[in-house]
C-alpha cells in the first residue's frame, strides 16, 4: 500500500491538477503490483485517499494512525536535536512492514507483507 498525505490546505498551496498528476506519477512507479506488497494508496493528510490499492476503511485507518504516529515521532526527533527533522521510518511487525518517507507536503507510505 502507498499512500501520500496532502495538507488540507493543498489547492491554496499550488496543489492544482499539474502537482496532483505528478504526485500520482510518482507513486504509480511505486505502485506496480509486486508479489510481497499488501497494498498502495495515496491519502491527503485529512485522511481522504487520492489513490490506493486497498479498501478506502483500511487506507482511511493506516492514514489516520500514521499520520499521527509520525507526527509524534518527527517531534521526538526534534526533542532530541531541534537541528535535525524525521526523514524516513520503517515498522516491521509479524504481518506487515510499513515504511513512511514524510515530505513537507505529503506522506509516503508502503505497507507489505515481509514473510512473502
Amino acid at each position: 500500500m502507498v499512500m501520500a498525505l496532502l495538507p488540507p490546505a493543498a489547492p491554496a498551496m499550488g496543489w492544482g491538477t499539474g502537482r496532483r498528476a505528478e504526485l500520482q506519477g510518482s507513486v504509480s512507479g511505486a505502485a506496480a503490483p509486486r508479489p510481497p506488497h499488501r497494498g498502495r494508496a495515496t491519502p491527503p493528510v485529512e485522511g481522504i485517499p487520492v489513490r490506493t490499492t486497498l479498501d478506502n476503511s483500511t487506507t482511511v485507518q493506516y492514514a489516520a494512525l500514521l499520520q499521527q504516529l509520525v507526527m509524534k515521532a518527527r517531534s521526538t526527533v526534534r526533542d532530541i536535536d531541534p537541528q535535525n527533522d524525521l526523514t524516513f521510518l520503517r515498522i516491521r511487525s509479524k504481518k506487515h512492514e510499513i515504511m513512511v518517507a514524510p515530505d513537507k507536503d505529503y506522506l509516503l507510505v508502503v505497507v507489505q507483507n515481509p514473510c512473502e
